[in-house]
């Protein structure tokens, strides 16, 4: 087994709730919500009409307007994190080995919006109006392929997709590649620019959308009895991960040590998962056991939970499965009250809310918690944060198609 240790160094997200990471991790701290009506498109005849907009975002400085105009949303937000969690790891890119620095960068959807503004143009004004920036930008790997270009990052590159459970997949990913010493440094995360009409008609159809429109604050309860969905989000979550001595030796500061990753599937249906949660409660064990962690070192876990009936039963079954009785001593709560569900960057926002969550001591909570579900029956840190050590945390993302991720961290210790 490799000894290459991997930490954290730095951090950036766009949310929600802030856009950037003070401003997010405040808010989650407080318990705020950032779900609100839908502003970029007109959302009025449609069944649910809000969701989880990063307000606000301005790309300037980042990224120059000629650029911006042919660029993807999720590209977009992708580079604006990326640069500000390399801002914060303090790396000197001009200084590195660009063969040793590498991107995993994942997307649920790509530049989906793109694609269907050409696909408009070509039905409307025929095939020779289509933009050249099309097919190069709507991809979902044009992520990792801008961040790649912008950063002068010649390292391991890829595009991971697999739905909600992509951005933990990412991290996953760079984390191995620098365990089996492919990469000194990684960019690991998700972006998702998904509020746009069919990402919400589509799955109104399914009637898996939270649909409160008078209180949209409210509308996301994960594991309360009477949730009625998710609410759709957008948003990016970018991780430097360092091979540790690489990170000390230039003299970085760890945030915190990755040090186990799970990946499997339910293979049981496309959008429900098994109701014992067996398919998340295997990635859990193979995540701790990978990292040689022990289910009583762990104090809290950052759950999927996005608020529908069956996953918050599922990820619950799957926590008792795996912890036994000391399940009822875990702090487990789900951020997605607070910034909806941002599909393949959720997973890399909540990893970043757990290594928030070890170097803060404060763990966020599940807010819009009201009444107790028999069938959820653990500690869901109910609508106020808490402040606790946390040597341990764990982050779980369980996506369509059966794909589920889990990410381990621990307290860096030298």
């Amino acid at each position: 087994m490799s000894t290459r240790r991997v930490v954290v160094t730095g951090l950036g997200l766009l949310t929600p709730v802030g856009n950037n990471v003070e401003e997010t991790w405040e808010a989650l701290t407080a318990g705020r919500s950032g779900i609100a009506p839908i502003t970029q498109f007109d959302a009025s005849e449609y069944p649910v009409r809000f969701g989880g907009e990063v307000k606000g975002f301005d790309p300037a400085g980042v990224i120059e307007p000629r650029d911006r105009r042919n660029m993807a949303r999720p590209v977009q937000l992708a580079l604006v994190a990326a640069d500000e969690a390399i801002r914060r790891s303090g790396l000197k890119l001009a200084s590195e080995d660009p063969e040793r620095v590498g991107v995993v960068m994942g997307s649920g959807g790509g530049g989906m919006h793109l694609f269907l503004e050409q696909y408009d143009v070509l039905k409307t004004r025929g095939p020779r109006r289509l933009s050249p920036f099309l097919m190069p930008n709507f991809i979902v790997d044009a992520a990792s392929g801008h961040l790649a270009i912008r950063f002068g990052l010649q390292g391991p590159n890829l595009a991971v997709v697999s739905a909600c459970a992509t951005g933990g997949h990412a991290v996953g990913e760079a984390y191995e590649m620098i365990r089996r010493d492919d990469a000194d440094v990684m960019l690991a995360g998700g972006t998702e620019g998904s509020i746009i009409p069919i990402m919400f008609a589509g799955f109104s159809v399914i009637k898996a959308l939270a649909d409160d429109n008078e209180h949209p604050e409210r509308a996301c309860r994960p594991f309360d009895l009477n949730r009625r969905g998710f609410v759709l989000a957008e948003g990016c979550g970018v991780l430097v991960l360092e091979e540790l001595e690489h990170a000390l030796g230039r003299g970085a500061a760890p945030l915190a040590e990755i040090v186990g990753s799970g990946n499997g599937n339910d293979a049981f249906h496309m959008a429900n998962q098994p109701e014992d949660g067996s398919g998340a409660s295997r990635v859990m064990r193979m995540a701790l056991r990978k990292a040689g962690v022990a289910p009583e070192e762990v104090q809290y876990v950052n759950a999927h939970g996005t608020g529908t009936q069956v996953n918050d039963r599922a990820e619950t079954a799957a926590i008792k499965d795996v912890f036994g009785e000391l399940a009822r001593e875990l702090a487990v709560s789900s951020i997605k009250s607070m910034i909806g569900h941002s599909m393949g960057a959720a997973g890399a926002i909540e990893a970043a809310a757990c290594v928030l969550t070890i170097r803060e001591g404060c763990i966020p909570p599940t807010i819009n918690y009201e009444t107790p579900d028999p069938a959820c029956d653990l500690d869901y840190v109910p609508n106020r944060a808490r402040r606790r050590d946390v040597e341990v945390a764990i982050s779980n993302s369980l996506g369509l198609g059966g794909h589920n991720s889990c990410l381990v961290f621990r307290k860096f210790r030298a």
